[in-house]
């Protein structure tokens, strides 16, 4: 095959070409592309433009901006002659249209060879062929110009030799190799070298051979094959992997940097972090910006904020529940996530209804080279992965799920320390996800579900009269979503239909007729909801320099409330039952539209402006509307330092501490949250390899209605406590530090540190000495979330042997002692009969928690076999195994009884202490 040197005739494109717009007399960003067939002519420069095709393209042919250079070959793309074809040499010649990329994007025949086939060969290679892109007067232009393939027949192997074919992969992961050299019987030269596919061939003489083969990262490995004469021998030869699944810097196409802040995530990144059991989302507890509610439970608490304020969000679904059992993993199986996408503050537009931060994960696009299969276990559950493409009809199925045994192995620890008619301790969880994936055209059609389930509770004992109970939580969510070129953008339209529960169950021990101890259930207290959602969204390049997004969602919920038997939310009453807390039931619908710009001025800068409307609509007849614009800038200082800042409203419904099916419908009553995000900061690369970023942030709460627990299982409006509005005003402020090594070069980790103050304005009260209220005040407190330090440190090394070392080093501040979700601090008193009390010490003067610290730490050790890869690790939550500090217990000691008037009774603050420590050795095989 061949491309004239000389190329006589050129068809100059200007499809992106700033002359050929300048020859229309408008700005290149509204031009329409024209085709000007101009004659080239040879120049010392290279090739020039006639004067008379200067002058048609508006050009000064003494300007020294008409220099044509033409195209050159960069990648090769071969045709085949056509299998079984017998017949003389034949020639095709073509026309490639090449366009601004160097890439083929038109073949059209010129002339056409005598047997059909070849021309059909010719037409179904020249796609792959690669060229420079041409330039006109240096800039990038699409080009027509004339390529020929010749086709010659096939060498008949003579009887006297053999036939070897086949590929090299690598072993474990079966993986094609390209560019893998053989060498045949000591060679110097490589006798064949593989494909993109990973494939070869080679004729050889019969009898005994030795092929060495050698491929970059992997072990040199030598074969030996005896062929017989005219014999055609396929084999696959697998390479031993110097390391497996090694830390590699992957290139990624990503999206433009937007944000103010946005930390992404990745490979090994999502799931060799120690302490994190290998889920993807439980990393974001080790982000900048991020507190918690305890060591070891998932929820986040971004920069202040009650961990409801957080959206969590799967491919743009938002998901109710993400964690199992409050602790993890996540509801969604690791091999499902390709990228973490963590936006502490100033969240994009495309994110309603947060008050926070939002957390997104992208699911992986579907494998469609082989079938793919993971197993799992662990201590606590085991899981499995199976992702298998259909290339004839451009399907894809994929298939996850995982169960929990941790029941029967909590049971057994709990009991071990206990008498034969303790009470039984049960939680256990499970989840599936199954995903469709179907090419139409130039888009896709992607059927997604998920589900998950947790149970947690206590088994009354055996004898009569005994009680126990458990809560149930499960959601469903089944999303259909299409996605295709729309007006020379790009569209997606998606529907989602969901179910949430929530259910409280109660049970008994009683005697059956024969005398035998049985349980019973005696009722059950339950929350559900019904949801449909749909959304659209569609963005496009209008130019170089500007790209628009739109989008549009709307969801309707139903929830309701049912009661069976004796069940009851606890504190309940009978004057409870129109309370939108203690028996809620509500009709919803929440709509959204959202439009955004990113305009890039100059090299240097990037303001994304951005606007969100919201109605959220509870029958009968209550409507909220939320209007809220959002402006992000980036700044590129040099080419290492970049500047950027931010600012956006927020809204969202009132919340509880984390999501509850129904009651956050029907607290909408209550009105909205809002507030607004500031965030300046600044990103440096350093070098290569080190990211250093910091960011300030304030985060005004113009009006806060966030219920605690004790809310829901108290009912604090009707004692007056509350009073008629249950809002408040508060803000947040502090910055984040963060030190980050992306991975590569064998390993990867990051430091970060969080200065961190929330507060929130309340009405409490003075007690006195006596424990009697004196007065009610007005003041600004600490948030019950409010974390004022908070330091991270990950580190992960993977070694040459296959072995991989990490650890994690937290520390944090304690939060407030403020009754909340932890105890309130006491005051220790005299009483007025001389003997020692305790009395609720004022808000404003409360201590908070001991600080806590804790390592983690985790060894995995890899195995590449023929076909799949085994992993073994051991991963430690709290290896150091401190006991963090969750409440403090105020008692008495000495003394004949609590709060006896002998001088020896002494008030006693003792720490409440949990020792969570989790050992997790697991095993994993990857086919």
């Amino acid at each position: 095959m061949s491309f004239p040197h000389v190329v006589p005739l050129v068809l100059a494109l200007a499809l992106l070409s700033g002359a050929a717009a300048r020859a229309q007399g408008v700005p290149s960003a509204t031009s329409e592309p024209r085709a000007v067939e101009v004659d080239v002519h040879a120049t010392d420069a290279g090739r020039a433009l006639s004067a008379e095709d200067a002058a048609r393209l508006g050009l000064s042919a003494d300007a020294g901006d008409t220099t044509l250079v033409p195209p050159s070959l960069t990648a090769d793309a071969p045709a085949a002659w056509p299998e079984g074809l017998e017949g003389t040499p034949g020639e095709v010649e073509l026309e490639l249209l090449v366009d601004v990329e160097g890439r083929v994007a038109e073949a059209k025949v010129v002339r056409a060879a005598a047997e059909p086939r070849l021309t059909d060969a010719a037409l179904a290679a020249a796609p792959g062929l690669r060229f420079t892109p041409a330039t006109l007067g240096g800039t990038s232009v699409a080009v027509r110009l004339p390529f020929v393939y010749r086709f010659t027949p096939p060498v008949q192997v003579p009887a006297t030799t053999t036939h070897l074919t086949g590929e090299v992969r690598a072993r474990g992961t079966r993986r094609p190799l390209t560019d893998a050299a053989l060498f045949l019987d000591g060679a110097p030269q490589p006798a064949a070298t593989t494909d993109a596919q990973g494939r070869f061939a080679l004729d050889v003489t019969p009898g005994a051979h030795t092929l060495e083969v050698r491929a970059p990262g992997h072990a040199t490995t030598a074969f030996a094959e005896t062929l017989a004469q005219g014999q055609t021998l396929q084999v696959v030869y697998r390479l031993q992997p110097r390391e497996v699944n090694p830390y590699e810097t992957v290139v990624r196409d990503e999206r433009p940097r937007t944000e103010v802040t946005r930390i992404s995530l990745h490979e090994q990144e999502l799931r060799e972090v120690p302490g994190t059991l290998g889920d993807p989302f439980r990393v974001v507890m080790l982000m900048p910006g991020v507190g918690s509610l305890a060591s070891g439970i998932s929820y986040p608490v971004v920069r202040g904020s009650q961990p409801a304020a957080t959206g969590f969000f799967l491919d743009g679904v938002r998901i109710p529940m993400l964690y199992h059992l409050l602790l993890g993993p996540a509801v969604v199986h690791p091999d499902f996530i390709d990228t973490v996408d963590f936006y502490p503050g100033s969240p994009p537009v495309q994110y309603g209804r947060v008050l926070g931060g939002a957390v997104e994960g992208r699911i992986s696009r579907p494998r469609e080279d082989r079938l793919h299969f993971t197993a799992y276990a662990d201590l606590l559950n085991a899981g499995g992965f199976i992702e298998q493409p259909f290339e004839s009809t451009g399907t894809s199925v994929t298939l996850a799920g995982r169960f929990s045994y941790s029941a029967l192995l909590i049971s057994l620890a709990a009991n071990a320390f206990q008498s034969e008619e303790a009470e039984q301790l049960r939680a256990g969880f499970w989840d599936y996800q199954a995903r469709i994936e179907q090419k139409v055209g130039q888009g896709r059609l992607r059927l997604f579900a998920l589900g998950s389930s947790d149970d947690v509770g206590i088994s009354p004992e055996l004898r009569e009269g005994a009680n126990g109970g458990g809560v149930v939580s499960r959601f469903h969510r089944i999303d259909l979503r299409g996605t295709h070129p729309v007006a020379e953008g790009e569209g997606e339209v998606g529907v989602t239909l969901g179910w949430d529960g929530l259910g409280l169950n109660g049970e008994r021990t009683r005697t059956t007729p024969g005398g035998a101890f049985t349980r019973e259930n005696v009722g059950e207290y339950g929350l559900s909801q019904v949801s449909v959602a749909g959304r659209a969204g569609w963005r496009r390049a209008l130019t170089s320099s500007l790209d628009l997004a739109v989008g549009a969602d709307v969801e309707h919920r139903r929830s309701a409330t049912t009661l069976t038997g004796t069940a009851r939310p606890p504190g309940w009453r009978p004057s409870d039952d129109a309370d939108p807390l203690k028996r809620p039931s509500a009709l919803a619908t929440f709509s959204g539209a959202y439009a955004s710009a990113t305009w890039k001025p100059s090299g240097t800068w990037v303001v994304t402006p951005g606007l969100r409307v919201d109605a959220y609509h509870l029958v009968p007849g209550m409507t909220f509307t939320a209007v809220e614009p959002r402006l992000s800038v980036r700044h590129t200082l040099t080419d290492t330092l970049t500047l950027k800042g931010g600012a956006g409203l927020y809204h969202q419904p009132p919340t509880v501490l984390v999501h509850v099916p129904a009651i956050d419908t029907a607290s909408l009553r209550y009105g909205l949250q809002s507030g607004a995000q500031f965030d300046v900061g600044a990103e440096w690369k350093a070098f290569e390899g080190l990211e250093l970023s910091a960011d300030a942030y304030f985060n005004p709460l113009s009006r806060a209605v966030e219920f605690d627990l004790v809310d829901v299982a108290e009912n604090r409006r009707r004692r007056g406590n509350l009073g008629e509005d249950p809002a408040t005003t508060g803000y947040a402020y502090g910055f984040d530090l963060m030190a980050r090594h992306p991975l590569g070069r064998h390993w990867f980790g990051w430091v970060s540190y969080s200065f961190l103050q929330s507060k929130r304005k309340a009405r409490f009260a003075r007690v006195g000495d006596d424990n009697r209220v004196v007065e009610r005040v007005e003041g600004t407190l600490p948030f019950a979330f409010e974390q004022a330090h908070s330091l991270n440190a990950a580190l992960s090394y993977k070694f040459g042997d296959s072995w991989t070392v990490g650890t994690v080093v937290h520390f944090n501040t304690g939060r407030p002692e403020t009754g909340q979700i932890t105890s309130q601090t006491q005051r220790g008193v005299i009483l007025d009969d001389g003997s020692n009390g305790w009395v609720r010490q004022d808000l404003d003067r409360t201590e908070r928690l001991a600080p806590f610290f804790r390592v983690d730490a985790r060894i995995a050790k890899a195995w590449a076999y023929q076909d799949f890869l085994l992993e073994a690790s051991l991963d430690v939550l709290n290896l150091s195994a401190q006991q963090e500090v969750v409440a403090y217990e105020y008692r008495f000691e000495g003394g004949d009884y609590e709060g006896s008037p002998h001088k020896d009774v002494r008030p006693v603050r003792s720490p409440v202490r949990i020792p969570v420590i989790l050992p997790l050795f697991g095993l994993k095989a990857t086919y």
